[in-house]
């Protein structure tokens, strides 16, 4: 224990850039938005002061309009990834900072759960504190951003225009709704993936499904990424259950630390109550008994499960019920010898355990679902879910993510996508010690 602690410790140190922490060298330079926030966690073991560097700088790239972006681009002379600050030209935007640049879209809003993760561990640390209050209406915006733009028809349930948004860039679930997108190759801008020279193809998107991450890119800033345009003309518009799930989860976090510090939180309340009916009654799926996405453009949920459904738990949104029916599923993975939790449907033909949303085991995913599960007291399988990951990093290093099936990475010496990787580190630190 004492050596992944040391290493993992190493490797924040490695991808730390004086201010924010980069998630992996070469494939990921830059700063990622919710990577970000369980990185935070993973430096306040060892330095406090850099787990909140690391979300003071992550929120220097916040839009007027509250918008929290995916990438802060703090370096305008990194080449390696695609796409860069330019491609996406976020200052058609008159709100987007001028410096540092960003992209157009956002990610799950971890931050809030992550502060009051930091405040739970440093109840009493003065700076700590201090920095709480000047970050928290920060955070508050970016929520309301969501609720004011994303969440047009007011529902309490936001919606994502890009796959990127809801961090699972490949998953099957998109797979319907991006088939609608017809590509003419003449209307497309001329791009060059740097992903899968640095990566294995087989890991990766395919080009299919990244000519319509471009086209939607396109659209974006077709519409000077004003939300309102895009609601409109979008092929592509979901409400995700990650998304939500953790929206629900940091609303919640903000107002246990807004009432601690004597701060407003009738907004927050006002949101929470809303967002967490609406998310229980339209996106359970009483067919599937799980937790499925709902796509707006052609008004049905989509089929499928997939482990944004187990986030619920992490925000405590099921009810006693459903909380069973998920963790009764997650055991019998676990008895039909895969690691939990693959981030998708193992019997689906669409399954696979190395395409990267497609199947894989995350590390960031796990430690949400771990504490779900303890929150209903399913014990025995938050146990299962930390030592499945503690074992696949004990013996595969520490990856961007990695094999679900047993039989299958009992044959591997290494994990998936970028090596060396922040959150795996994080995550791994936080559920170690």
């Amino acid at each position: 224990m004492d050596n992944l602690i040391n290493k993992a410790r190493h490797i924040l140190e490695l991808n730390w850039k004086d201010g924010f922490t980069i998630p992996t060298q070469k494939l990921y330079p830059f700063q990622w938005n919710w990577d970000s926030g369980f990185t935070s966690i993973g430096h306040s073991y060892f330095n406090l002061d850099y787990a909140m560097r690391e979300l003071d700088s992550l929120f220097s790239g916040q839009w007027k309009n509250g918008m929290l972006p995916h990438i802060i681009f703090h370096s305008e002379k990194e080449t390696t990834y695609f796409p860069n600050y330019d491609f996406w030209n976020a200052n058609v935007n008159s709100g987007a900072p001028q410096k540092p640049k960003t992209s157009g879209i956002t990610q799950p809003a971890v931050h809030g759960f992550v502060l009051e993760n930091l405040l739970q561990k440093f109840p009493n640390n003065e700076n700590l504190i201090t920095f709480a209050k000047s970050i928290f209406p920060k955070i508050v915006n970016s929520h309301r951003f969501l609720y004011t733009y994303r969440d047009p028809e007011r529902e309490g349930l936001m919606f994502i225009f890009h796959p990127w948004e809801s961090g699972r860039d490949n998953s099957p679930i998109w797979d319907e709704s991006l088939d609608r997108i017809v590509i003419d190759k003449n209307q497309l801008p001329n791009y060059e993936r740097r992903d899968i020279k640095i990566a294995p193809t087989e890991e990766r998107p395919t080009s299919y499904q990244y000519d319509r991450y471009v086209y939607l890119l396109e659209l974006g800033k077709k519409y000077k990424y004003d939300e309102a345009g895009i609601f409109e003309e979008s092929p592509f518009l979901i409400q995700d259950t990650l998304m939500n799930a953790v929206l629900i989860k940091s609303n919640q976090s903000l107002i246990n630390i807004g009432q601690s510090l004597g701060l407003d939180v009738g907004e927050l309340q006002e949101w929470q109550q809303q967002s967490t009916k609406c998310f229980k009654e339209k996106l359970w799926n009483e067919t599937l008994q799980t937790f499925t996405v709902f796509d707006l453009r052609s008004k049905q949920a989509v089929p499928f499960k997939e482990i944004g459904a187990f986030v619920a738990l992490f925000a405590e949104i099921p009810d006693s019920t459903q909380a069973k029916i998920l963790n009764d599923y997650l055991w019998t993975l676990h008895q039909r010898g895969f690691y939990i939790c693959p981030s998708f449907d193992i019997d689906h033909p669409l399954f696979d355990s190395k395409r990267y949303w497609r199947g894989p085991i995350w590390s960031q995913m796990n430690w949400m679902i771990y504490h779900g599960l303890n929150n209903y007291g399913f014990k025995n399988t938050a146990q299962i879910v930390k030592s499945d990951l503690i074992e696949l990093v004990s013996q595969m290093g520490f990856y961007e993510y990695f094999e679900s099936q047993k039989s299958v990475a009992q044959n591997l010496t290494k994990g998936y996508g970028g090596g060396s990787f922040s959150w795996t580190a994080a995550c791994t630190l936080d559920l170690l010690i």
